[in-house]
């Protein structure tokens, strides 16, 4: 995946580069000289995907902070090898509705069960991460979203289990978006026996009642609120 980061929206590049295994986007920028003011844009398909962020420079001295941590979700009981190095690009998306913020629950075939976190899943060659998103939002809730813009870059690497029991040293780059249901129905898992165990609406009073994975914790801090005022509170029965 390519990172472009630019000064005014539309301007010519001031900072372009590749993202290496393990690389935090922010976190390069930063040892470049820039500080990251907003995502902009995510354009191309999975074999040729571009971010754009706004940019400015912090003049700050700098000082390398070394590699992204790596955590351990290594699951007791399996075997452990040498670990497949895999950076897996993602689009997720903080959807909202009359009733409130999509949420989909961790099976236990990943690292947390019962946790909560928000649909997505892996960009498929030759698509949009904005199609993902909308394809993944469908097999894991049965709701049909509405992509309304790009919000947030995140980047998690670990050293654990994949879903089959692999082992891998895994680099998890997450495009995330805004998106609608403009028809909000009873969420339903339609992709049965994978990483998705169940999904509901979760309203905003019941926000922080939710078991909820860091990352997702994260976004919902930062972006929720404001999602959330954009449509309107179903009435109480």
């Amino acid at each position: 995946m390519e990172i472009v980061g630019v000064e005014i929206p539309g301007g010519a590049p001031a900072l372009s580069f590749t993202l290496g295994h393990g690389e935090d986007p922010y976190q390069v920028a930063w040892e470049a000289g820039y500080r990251v003011l907003r995502p902009l844009s995510a354009s191309g398909t999975l074999e040729d995907l571009v971010v754009t962020l706004l940019i400015t420079r912090h003049g700050r001295r700098i000082v390398p902070r070394g590699p992204q941590r790596v955590r351990n979700s290594l699951r007791p009981g399996l075997d452990v090898g040498e670990p497949v190095v895999r950076q897996r690009l993602a689009a997720y998306a903080l959807v909202v509705s009359d009733r409130g913020l999509l949420a989909t629950e961790f099976s236990d075939r990943t690292a947390v069960p019962g946790m909560w976190g928000l649909p997505g899943g892996g960009i498929d060659p030759g698509e949009n991460p904005s199609t993902t998103v909308q394809r993944e939002v469908f097999e894991e809730t049965g709701q049909v979203a509405e992509v309304t813009r790009f919000l947030d870059v995140q980047s998690d690497h670990w050293i654990g289990h994949s879903p089959t029991g692999v082992v891998e040293d895994f680099h998890a780059v997450r495009l995330i978006y805004a998106a609608r249901c403009e028809d909000p129905g009873d969420p339903v898992v339609h992709d049965r026996g994978g990483t998705t165990a169940s999904c509901r609406w979760v309203s905003a009073d019941a926000m922080n009642e939710v078991a909820w994975i860091n990352g997702s914790r994260a976004l919902l801090g930062k972006h929720a609120s404001s999602l959330l005022r954009t449509v309107p509170r179903r009435a109480s029965a």
